[in-house]
């Protein structure tokens, strides 16, 4: 039997009938990953011994008549900044190379009890920092539509392993469009939920207050499943929200009709690829010819977006990552003297846009640079929450692009920071202001490369999104197309 094409939801009910053993699943991932990781560079490592013996203890909880968990036997794929006890997590860094933590990440520990078989680490951009996976420390991660283009960023390795079919689901986090932008790239569904929907303990920090783990999947109903496992509160996220997990499985019916959704007119004008404003116009007659209402909404403050994120983000890290500096863990350099350690394990640790971004935030955050950037990035921030709290009184949804173009060629913006941070244009005002946003496939470019569509909604209306995600897939057939490998 062909896996590959198998959704989450088959692979577990397939598993629960016994039509299929997971440790049978799991040596056919396993050699799908010997067969295309020398081609696509997806994964850092791989968890071969880890991942048997869970799918062994799922057989043996089936054999004896156990209840089995909502994830059963499924495959997924860790993007490599969350942690995983005794097993290696480098963030894509040289400076954590081998490292591998002592404990579990809560989303992991929450995939290990719904019963799911965690294949492996996949490559991202360092530290999360980068919009291409070039900037890994090891290797880029190849396109599966293409390989002579990139996969998106930071969370393209995890991307990449849905697309190419390794594995059905995968986590990543975004921070700011890093699994929406990638999703977009690779044709699959990525999804950020809202700031506090997911536990963020043991996930690397980049920037702690925009940084949130979600789902990629190709189908609504996968990314609800794996939605229903990760969320909810955790008492050791000091950030994690105190709020019920819906159902979102069963709350997926219900269509477009009647769905009031806005257009900012802003998402739409100069930078937009013809080719993705053709395929948004495509995507928004199936809307309304499901009886979704368009409305013109505005985000007036969208153009200061890319200047305030590149503030709050870089100044967050350069304080988050003060704590890899060679004495506890992780790389150490030599050097005489305590700060020439420091300035050795830094200089030898971190890659070129790591060491850009942490120098621009403790510039931001200097004596007598502070009011003039960093608190001022934090007032516009809060402009940015107020548009959409406006916007979203006027509508259900916001539909927006979710890059301004398709995937780009490799090499093509390493030499060009300001042209690659544009990639994040339609993304970052989400994690700004907190809201869950998802990308799903609405379209193929001449060349054969995915685009994808943005949705957007209030605090907390992850099931509202799914929803809107699943009446479209059900009017369209992007997400079932495949990459030939």
């Amino acid at each position: 039997m062909e896996y590959s094409t198998l959704s989450a939801v088959d692979i577990r009910e397939r598993v629960v009938r016994g039509e299929l053993k997971a440790e049978d699943l799991c040596r056919a991932v396993l050699d799908r990953i010997r067969a295309l990781n020398p081609q696509l560079k997806i994964f850092l490592a791989v968890d071969e011994a880890g991942s048997l013996a869970a799918a062994r203890e799922v057989d043996r909880k089936r054999a004896a008549g156990e209840v089995l968990g909502p994830l059963a036997g499924v495959p997924i794929t860790l993007k490599d900044n969350l942690c995983t006890k005794n097993f290696s997590t480098t963030c894509a860094s040289k400076i954590l190379d081998g490292w591998k933590p002592p404990y579990n990440a809560t989303v992991v520990e929450r995939l290990k009890a719904a019963g799911a078989v965690l294949m492996g680490k996949a490559n991202m951009d360092e530290f999360a920092m980068g919009s291409s996976c070039e900037n890994s420390a090891f290797h880029p991660t190849f396109n599966p539509w293409n390989p002579a283009y990139v996969v998106g960023g930071s969370s393209g390795g995890s991307a990449a392993a849905v697309a190419a079919g390794i594995t059905p689901l995968a986590l990543g986090s975004d921070t700011g469009g890093s699994i929406r932008q990638p999703a977009a790239l690779c044709g699959v569904m990525g999804f950020k939920p809202t700031y506090g929907r997911v536990s963020r303990y043991g996930l690397m920090a980049f920037a702690s207050s925009l940084d949130q783990i979600g789902p990629f999947a190709y189908s609504a109903e996968d990314a609800a499943l794996l939605m229903s496992v990760i969320s909810g509160h955790d008492e050791r996220d000091s950030t994690s929200a105190e709020i019920d997990v819906p159902d979102y499985r069963a709350q997926l019916s219900g269509g477009l009709k009647g769905l009031k959704v806005g257009l900012p007119k802003e998402y739409y004008g100069e930078g937009l690829d013809p080719e993705v404003r053709a395929a948004l116009e495509t995507a928004k007659q199936v809307w309304r010819a499901a009886g979704a209402e368009f409305v013109e909404v505005s985000l007036p403050h969208t153009e200061y977006c890319l200047a305030a994120y590149y503030l709050v983000a870089t100044a967050e890290a350069s304080s988050n990552l003060a704590r890899y500096d060679g004495v506890q863990y992780g790389l150490r350099g030599e050097g005489g003297h305590l700060l020439a350690m420091y300035g050795a394990t830094r200089a030898q640790g971190f890659g070129p846009e790591v060491k850009r971004r942490i120098m621009l935030g403790t510039y931001a955050l200097s004596a007598g640079y502070y009011d003039a950037y960093y608190k001022k990035a934090l007032q516009v921030r809060t402009l940015i929450q107020r548009d959409f709290n406006a916007a979203l009184k006027q509508c259900d949804l916001i539909l927006t692009p979710t890059s301004p173009t398709p995937a780009f060629k490799l090499g093509e913006r390493m030499d060009d920071p300001l042209t690659m941070y544009l990639s994040d244009i339609y993304t970052i005002s989400v994690n700004l202001a907190g809201l869950p946003g998802l990308s799903v496939p609405c379209g193929f470019t001449s060349q054969g490369l995915p685009m994808g569509l943005q949705i957007i909604g209030p605090a907390f209306a992850e099931a509202k999104l799914l929803q809107a995600a699943h009446a479209y897939q059900a009017q369209t057939g992007w997400h079932k197309r495949r990459p030939v490998l």
